[in-house]
C-alpha cells in the first residue's frame, strides 16, 4: 500500500484484437483485457473474436486471474435489438466480467435481462463531469470510462464527488473529437464512428481559411490530427487522482505493440507501489515510440495546451526521431544520429512535404569515416548505407529528418514474451497435510490468489515408515513438482500435521498433486454466475398517440436570425449562441414577438461548468435544450428550484425505442433522435416509439467534429488556451477546406470548444409525409450562418410542406440543399 492505495486496487487494462494480442497482454502483466466480437464493437476493422469464442476466451483469462470486458460500445439500431440480446445472453452465460456500453437503450435492455451483470460506461457516453457519472447510477453502472479531454485536476474532482471507479485512457491514439460526438466519418465516408467504423477524417489534410482567405501554413496540413497519448510519466499522479483502471488503446495494433506498452505501464505501476520514484528511462520511451507514435503528448491530462496537441506535418506513425541528413554521398547519406540505430533497422526520410511520396527502407550498413561499425550506434555523424534499390538517393535532401520506423530486434524480444508453451505466470498455493497410521492422507490445497480451496484424500492408507518418512522436505519435494501448471508451492506454505513416522507411495503423492492442480485450475476457469432472465425486447413498444398539428421549431445562432425567425409563424425557437451573456436578451426578443424559446446547453459538460447551466436557467427560457447527461442530471436534481421543461438533443445519441423510453422516463418532455440513423432506421425507431414526444431535425448544417482542440487558438494566437489566446474567434471566422474544395465552418461555444460544421446544408423534407404518418410531434430547422431573408424563406417552405401545400422535393431543390436526413441517406422501404 502507498498513500492509502493498494496495489491490487489498480487495474492495467489492455486491448486485444486477436488471440496473439490477448496472450501478449496476459504475458506482460495486464490485469484485464477488453476485446470485441464480430459485431457490435467500436473497432469493426479489427480482426476481432467471435461470439462462439466467448467461453474459451473467458476460461483462458480467468485461468490467469485476468478479467475480460467485452466492448459493446456502439449505438444499437431498432432492428438490431434482438441480435444485441443474443450477444448479451452469450456474455452472461460465458461469464464475461463486464460489457463496455455506449447506448443507454442497451443499458436498459441489459438491466431487464440481468440486474447484476456488470456494465461499464464507455468513453463513447461522453462522461466528463461528476453529474454525468451520477446520471448513470440508477442503472447500476459499475464504472465509467472518462472522456480523454478530462485533466488530472478534473479527474480527481469527478472521483471525489461521484465516488465511482474511474477508467482513464493512458496510452494510444487520440480522437480529436469528443468520443461519441463525431459524425464526420459517416457523413463523408459512410463509416460511422458511433458504429465502430471510423475512417479517421481527422487524419486528412485541410487548408485553413480565415475570413475566406487561405492562410499559408508551410508544411502544416494535418490541422486536426493529434499526436498519440503517452502518460507513462504521469502514472503516479493518475493513481493519486483516483484512477483505478489504466486503459491502453490499440485493438487494431500488433501483439508486439500490446506486449511493449503493457510491460512498460506494468513496470511504472509496480515502481510506484515499490516506492521507487524514478521517472521512466529514455529507453522505455524510445521503445514505446518505436511500436507506434505520431509523436507523444500528455493530451489534456495536464490541462489544455492547443500548441502541443497537434504536430500538423504528418498523420501517421513515425517511430523514433533518428537524426538529420547532413550530406549526400555517392552510395550513402551522412546523418547526424541522435538515437540508437543498427543494421537491419527500418528508416524513412522526411522532407517535410506531406504531399510527396517518402523514401525509406532498411539499413544495410553503418560506417564511420568509411569504416564499418559493428553493433548499435547512438550519437554522432555516421554514413548510412541503405539496402540495394530501397531508396532513390536523388529524392533525399540535406536537412531531411530521419525516422526509425522499425526495430526487428525489439520485435523479436517482445514476441518471446508470449510465444512460449510455458505458463506466463504461476500462482502460489498453500498445502496442509494431515493424517495418522492406518488412515488416508488428507491434503487441503488453497489457491492463495483466487482463494479457492480443494481437499483430496489418498486412495490407500498411510503406513509405518521403515525409512524415508513423510517429512516436510520430502512432501515439499513431491507436492511442489508443479512445473507446467499455473501453480507453485513455497516451502513456508506447506504445513504438516502427521502422527508418527508415516509413508505413502510416491506414485500416490504424484496423483494427489495432479488431481489438486486440475481441480484448482477448474475452479479458476469456472465462469461467474449472474442472474439471467429472458425478455421480449419489443414488449414495451408504445401505443401511438395522434398528433393533429406538429410543431415547427427553429434553432438560431445569432440575434439577427432569431429576430427573423420570430417574425414567422414558427411555433417555437431555440437560441444556441457562442456567448451565454446574450441569452437574457434572446428570451426577451422571443417573448416580444409572442414566441416561446428554449436555450441550448453546451454539448459537453465539464466540472466547474455548472455556472453556465445556472445562467441558462436564470434567463428564464420556456425550455432548455439539453445536450449531455451531465446537464440533464444538473437540472433534474434541481427540479424544485428550476422548473423548466427539458428537451433532449441529438447528442444524447438516442438510436432505439428503449433509449427513447429511458430519457422520457428520466424527465425529458421531448427527445431528438441521433443523427446516426438513416431514413429506414429512423422509420424503424418511430414505429416503436412514442413519436409524439420526439423532435426530428429536418434541416441543418451537420455538426461534424466537436472538439476541445481550438483551431483558432492553435493557428491564430500565441496563446495556449482560452485564458491567454486573445479570443481571435471574436474577430475572425475560420473554416477548414477539404481536398474536394468545400470549406467547413468552425464555430466556438461558450466553453471555447470548436464545432466543425458541414459546408452544405441538408434536408429531410423528402420524407415529411412518412414522418407525419408516424405521428412525429415536432420538426426542427437549424441555422448556422444564414442571413435573415434566408431564415424566413426556409421556415416558410417547411411550413408549406407540413401543410401539404408543396412537396418535400420542392423544398430541398428550392433551397439547393442535400437531400439527406442524418449522416447517411439510407433507403426507405415503400
Amino acid at each position: 500500500m502507498r498513500n492509502g492505495i493498494k496495489r491490487e486496487d489498480i487495474e492495467l487494462l489492455a486491448p486485444a484484437g486477436n488471440w496473439d494480442c490477448l496472450k501478449a497482454a496476459v504475458a506482460n502483466g495486464a490485469n484485464a483485457i477488453f476485446f470485441g466480437v464480430e459485431k457490435f464493437n467500436a473497432r469493426a476493422r479489427a480482426e476481432n473474436f467471435h461470439m462462439a469464442d466467448l467461453p474459451e476466451i473467458m476460461s483462458y483469462l480467468h485461468m490467469y486471474g485476468v478479467k475480460g470486458f467485452l466492448t459493446f460500445n456502439i449505438l444499437v439500431f431498432e432492428n438490431e435489438l434482438k441480435d444485441a440480446q443474443e450477444l448479451i445472453d452469450a456474455c452472461i452465460n460465458a461469464g464475461v466480467d463486464a460489457v463496455i456500453v455506449q447506448d443507454l437503450g442497451l443499458v436498459k435492455l441489459i438491466r431487464e435481462m440481468s440486474p447484476d451483470f456488470p456494465i461499464h460506461g464507455s468513453t463513447q457516453m461522453t462522461i466528463t463531469s461528476p453529474e454525468a457519472v451520477e446520471f448513470t447510477k440508477p442503472f447500476d453502472i459499475e464504472r465509467v470510462v472518462l472522456g480523454r479531454e478530462n485533466s488530472l485536476k478534473e479527474i480527481r474532482k469527478i472521483g471525489e464527488k461521484a465516488k465511482l471507479p474511474m477508467e482513464v485512457f493512458v496510452h494510444g491514439a487520440l480522437c480529436v473529437s469528443y468520443s461519441g460526438q463525431c459524425l464526420t466519418s459517416e457523413m463523408w465516408g459512410g463509416r460511422s464512428a458511433n458504429r465502430g467504423e471510423c475512417a479517421q477524417a481527422c487524419r486528412l489534410p485541410y487548408d485553413l481559411m480565415v475570413d475566406g482567405v487561405q492562410k499559408e501554413m508551410g508544411n502544416i496540413a494535418y490541422l486536426l490530427s493529434p499526436k498519440d497519448l503517452a502518460a507513462l510519466e504521469l502514472v503516479p499522479e493518475l493513481i493519486e487522482a483516483g484512477v483505478t483502471s489504466f486503459k491502453i488503446e490499440g485493438r487494431l495494433k500488433t501483439p508486439e505493440y500490446v506486449a511493449n506498452v503493457v510491460s512498460k505501464y506494468r513496470a511504472a505501476i509496480d515502481r510506484y507501489f515499490d516506492g521507487i520514484d524514478t521517472p521512466p528511462a529514455e529507453q522505455e520511451i524510445r521503445e514505446l515510440q518505436q511500436s507506434f507514435s505520431r509523436g507523444f503528448t500528455h493530451g489534456f491530462l495536464e490541462g489544455t495546451n492547443n500548441k502541443t496537441l497537434v504536430d500538423g506535418s504528418f498523420p501517421k506513425s513515425r517511430g523514433v526521431f533518428l537524426g538529420t541528413v547532413k550530406k549526400k554521398m555517392t552510395n550513402a547519406l551522412l546523418v547526424e544520429v541522435t538515437s540508437p540505430v543498427k543494421r537491419g533497422d527500418g528508416i524513412v526520410f522526411d522532407a517535410g512535404d506531406p504531399t510527396q511520396k517518402e523514401e525509406g527502407g532498411r539499413i544495410y550498413d553503418i560506417l564511420s569515416r568509411s569504416k564499418k561499425v559493428e553493433g548499435e550506434v547512438a550519437k554522432g555523424l555516421f554514413e548510412i548505407v541503405m539496402g540495394r534499390n530501397d531508396v532513390n538517393l536523388k529524392r533525399i535532401n540535406v536537412g531531411d529528418r530521419v525516422w526509425k520506423t522499425s526495430d526487428p530486434e525489439l520485435d523479436k524480444r517482445l514476441r518471446k514474451t508470449f510465444e512460449t508453451e510455458k505458463p506466463y505466470h504461476t500462482f502460489p498455493v498453500a498445502v496442509h497435510a494431515s493424517g495418522k497410521l492406518g488412515e488416508k492422507l488428507k491434503l487441503t490445497w488453497v489457491d492463495l490468489q483466487a482463494q479457492h480451496a480443494v481437499s483430496i484424500q489418498s486412495e490407500i492408507p498411510l503406513e509405518q515408515a521403515l525409512k524415508r518418512p513423510l517429512t516436510h522436505e520430502l512432501l515439499h519435494d513431491q507436492l511442489g513438482r508443479l512445473g507446467g501448471t499455473l501453480f507453485h508451492l513455497n516451502a513456508a506454505d506447506l504445513t504438516i500435521e502427521l502422527e508418527g513416522e508415516l509413508i505413502l507411495p510416491v506414485s500416490e503423492l504424484n496423483r494427489l498433486r495432479r488431481e489438486a492442480a486440475e481441480q484448482l485450475l477448474y475452479l479458476r476457469s469456472k465462469p461467474p454466475v449472474y442472474q439471467h432472465r429472458h425478455v421480449d425486447v419489443y414488449a414495451d413498444v408504445q401505443v401511438k398517440k395522434q398528433v393533429e398539428q406538429p410543431l415547427l421549431t427553429a434553432l438560431c445562432r445569432s440575434m439577427e436570425q432569431l429576430e427573423a425567425a420570430a417574425q414567422t409563424d414558427v411555433d417555437f425557437l431555440y437560441a444556441d449562441f457562442e456567448f451565454v451573456k446574450q441569452y437574457p436578451d434572446a428570451v426577451k426578443l422571443a417573448h416580444k414577438y409572442g414566441k416561446k424559446i428554449g436555450i441550448a446547453t453546451m454539448r459537453i459538460h465539464m466540472p466547474d461548468e455548472n455556472g453556465v447551466l445556472a445562467l441558462i436557467s436564470k434567463a428564464k427560457p420556456d425550455a432548455i435544450l439539453v445536450r449531455n447527461t451531465g446537464a440533464l442530471y444538473y437540472y433534474l436534481s434541481r427540479k424544485n428550484e428550476i422548473d423548466i421543461p427539458l428537451i433532449g438533443d441529438f447528442s444524447l445519441n438516442i438510436a432505439n425505442h428503449k433509449a427513447v423510453e429511458l430519457f422520457l422516463e428520466s424527465g425529458l418532455e421531448r427527445v431528438t433522435p441521433s443523427y446516426d440513423l438513416n431514413i429506414q432506421q429512423m422509420v424503424d425507431l418511430l414505429e416503436r416509439s412514442d413519436a409524439a414526444h420526439m423532435e426530428l431535425v429536418i434541416h441543418q448544417h451537420m455538426p461534424m467534429f466537436h472538439t476541445e482542440h481550438c483551431v483558432y487558438c492553435t493557428f491564430l494566437s500565441e496563446g495556449t488556451d482560452h485564458t491567454n489566446c486573445g479570443t481571435p474567434c471574436e474577430t475572425s471566422r475560420v473554416s477548414l477546406k477539404d481536398r474536394v474544395g468545400f470549406s467547413h465552418p468552425v464555430r466556438v461555444d461558450t466553453g471555447c470548444r470548436n464545432t466543425v460544421y458541414n459546408a452544405i446544408d441538408q434536408s429531410g423534407a423528402e420524407y415529411l409525409r412518412e414522418f407525419r404518418a408516424l405521428q412525429v410531434g415536432s420538426y426542427r430547422i437549424e441555422f448556422l450562418e444564414e442571413e435573415p431573408a434566408r431564415v424566413k424563406e426556409v421556415i416558410s417552405l417547411y411550413r408549406q410542406a407540413l401543410r401539404g401545400e408543396v412537396s418535400g422535393t420542392h423544398v430541398w431543390r428550392t433551397l439547393k440543399a442535400t437531400n439527406q436526413l442524418g449522416v447517411t441517406r439510407g433507403q426507405l422501404s415503400k
